[in-house]
């Protein structure tokens, strides 16, 4: 385990934080449960029916610890007070008895567990599409006073490097609004791992060596994301080697705060960010750690179908972490 997730177990142990985890028949699940219950990081609540999770996790021959919470949504004694708060949070567009059976499907029931403050947070996305995890958290979560959009983050991680690599999961096409958003947001995940912040706003253009709407719109997110964080370390547009390579910023942008030393990158669109990150991962031999969504009340985070339980392990740290 790299130092970063070292230091992210440190902080969360011993803090009695509980994570919902959904998908409670996946291996992966199961392994990366019991793993966190035994070494007492965090206390997992699996959903699923209680006699077949033992089983499964009897099958696979992992311990599965008292500690580890199993909650079954078909007999849940307090489903009539979250069918309840469900009806209110979404205004009424649901009837009540509506709402019993949307809370039956295991990721409304366990966001709807973090929104009553019966968790701190929780983990998906194994066995269901990133759209299956993040619909709920939107519709009940929903995102933090004057964030208008969540986004997705990846942590990079090479030996001791680590960078923060936005947005790569969720906006298609951001505006210059979402962009100063998705800046300032980025911000505050990096500093939860120790990183601090300095945003490159990226391009194809360095301080209008090209000009375009494209261009003009990442021009705009960086005066309105110095609006919102004035005390933020942020600058663009960019091209990446001129925000990373001190040489090339020298000669592109001699003026500029950033000088080829930014550690948090904000791509223009979802496009050039999942792009950029997976040429990172498979090229640059970087780990990729996420996507971690952010600008939510409340911390969900969606895993790959793709992931191992190693995986799972890691972003149940980073979940616990954003729930401190």
């Amino acid at each position: 385990m790299t130092d970063l997730f070292s230091i992210l177990k440190q902080k969360v142990s011993g803090k009695n934080i509980t994570i919902v985890f959904p998908e409670g028949l996946d291996e992966r699940i199961l392994t990366a449960v019991s793993r966190l219950a035994s070494e007492q990081v965090l206390k997992p609540i699996v959903i699923g029916n209680e006699v077949a999770v033992k089983d499964k996790a009897a099958q696979m021959g992992i311990e599965f610890p008292d500690s580890i919470q199993i909650i079954d949504p078909e007999n849940y004694e307090a489903m009539d007070e979250l069918a309840e708060a469900f009806v209110e949070r979404r205004k009424g567009k649901v009837s009540k008895e509506e709402a019993r059976n949307i809370l039956l499907d295991e990721n409304y029931f366990g966001t709807m567990l973090v929104y009553m403050n019966k968790a701190h947070g929780l983990v998906s996305g194994a066995a269901h599409s990133t759209a299956d995890t993040v619909r709920p958290a939107l519709q009940i979560i929903k995102t933090k006073l004057g964030i208008r959009k969540t986004s997705g983050v990846f942590i990079m991680v090479r030996g001791d490097e680590k960078y923060v690599f936005a947005d790569c999961a969720i906006n298609i096409a951001p505006d210059s609004q979402d962009l100063a958003e998705i800046a300032v947001e980025s911000a505050n995940t990096a500093k939860m791992f120790d990183i601090e912040p300095r945003v490159a706003m990226l391009s194809f253009s360095t301080k209008g060596s090209a000009q375009s709407p494209e261009t003009e719109k990442v021009i705009e997110a960086v005066r309105l994301a110095k609006e919102m964080a004035p005390d933020l370390t942020i600058d663009g547009e960019f091209q990446f080697d001129a925000a990373f390579v001190p040489s090339v910023a020298k000669k592109k942008a001699p003026g500029s705060v950033i000088q080829g030393d930014a550690n948090v990158f904000v791509f223009p669109s979802l496009e050039a960010g999942n792009i950029g990150y997976k040429i990172a991962q498979r090229l640059g031999n970087f780990e990729a750690v996420g996507p971690i969504l952010q600008g939510l009340n409340k911390p969900v985070n969606d895993l790959s179908r793709g992931c191992n339980a190693e995986d799972v392990y890691k972003l149940s740290l980073i979940t616990a972490a954003q729930a401190l």
